[in-house]
């Protein structure tokens, strides 16, 4: 069960013994004893099963604003980032993706209904988002104005080079179909590898160069295609085979590119697993990459809490 960890005030939990634990406290402290929620949140179900939850909610947004955003390189992405806080009143900023040239025309090839919301000649695109709880209102800036003088100070400055706001919610559901629609339109594209990571914010931009390099290496002819969260660090480090290759030869080159991505992440003291957990595909990563003290507190945990291996065995951690 997949939360936002800030989102979660209280969970309902059944054990393995049979009891509920009943976390259901909506409160935004609470130091009494240890932070059951979290242990639970993160264990991918092999220490309970989650049967409800207390969320934090927000009013649904009454001024939003959606652009898609031809940008100098990953570089100008983070500093862009830096500078909408401020520009759009701070907590305005509600998305921040991602998307290279070649992951958007992979979505136009696949995804039927998709267009092409600005045609530049770039390699990166960032699809930006402001919303405020506060409706429009008239005479007052809203979150197009601030946007529109937002967009033309970034081009002035070079790490923007085109632009362009959704006028409707069709264009602006255009824009969210074509990054929401990438996973669909890879499965569409043939075989691949996709790497769920997370690094500081401002190292984005050196991550990608370097493991774009190391990728490349081990099989020149790969196709990438990465996109992510940029707020948040989080990056869809992802890859086509190269044209015409099958799946079980891409699985030749897999650990190879496995292990210098994920090393390139430990290097950078970012996370091998950023929102997808660990489930059985990662097994071997979690061992290799944390450290014996670590396993050994996460064994213990797990054999105290079900010492049958009934909940979700097999998954996130190896007993043995």
């Amino acid at each position: 069960m997949a939360m936002r960890e800030n989102l979660v005030l209280g969970l309902e939990v059944v054990l393995a013994n049979g009891d509920v634990w009943d976390g259901l406290r909506a409160l935004k402290k609470d130091n009494t004893g240890y932070d059951l929620k979290h242990l639970f949140m993160g264990a991918e179900g092999t220490l309970g099963i989650i049967t409800k939850a207390v969320l934090k909610l927000w009013p649904a947004p009454k001024d939003v604003c959606t652009a898609w955003l031809a940008i100098r390189d990953p570089n100008a992405a983070i500093e862009i980032l830096s500078e909408a806080y401020a520009a759009s009143d701070d907590d305005n900023v509600g998305s921040c993706e991602l998307m290279s040239r070649t992951c958007t025309d992979m979505v136009l090839r696949h995804i039927p209904g998709t267009q092409d919301p600005l045609k530049a000649e770039t390699e990166w695109y960032l699809l930006l988002e402001w919303s405020s709880a506060r409706p429009r209102q008239d005479g007052v800036a809203g979150m197009s104005d601030k946007m529109e003088q937002f967009l033309a100070d970034q081009l002035e400055a070079g790490r923007v080079l085109d632009a362009v706001i959704a006028q409707t919610e069709a264009q602006s559901r255009n824009m969210w179909r074509i990054r929401e629609s990438v996973a669909e339109a890879s499965r569409t594209e043939g075989p691949g590898l996709s790497y769920d990571v997370s690094v500081a914010v401002s190292r984005i931009p050196e991550f990608i160069d370097k493991g774009l390099k190391a990728v490349l290496e081990i099989l020149p002819t790969i196709r990438p295609y990465p996109l992510g969260h940029i707020g948040d660090g989080n990056l869809h480090f992802s890859f086509m085979g190269p044209k015409g290759m099958d799946r079980e030869t891409l699985a030749l080159y897999s650990a190879a590119i496995t292990r210098v991505v994920n090393d390139l992440i430990t290097s950078m003291a970012g996370s091998i697993s950023a929102e997808h957990g660990i489930g059985i595909e990662k097994l071997d990563e979690l061992a290799h990459y944390r450290s014996k003290t670590e396993l050994d507190v996460m064994r213990m945990i797990k054999r105290a809490l079900d010492p049958k291996n009934i909940m979700n065995p097999g998954k996130v951690l190896r007993l043995s």
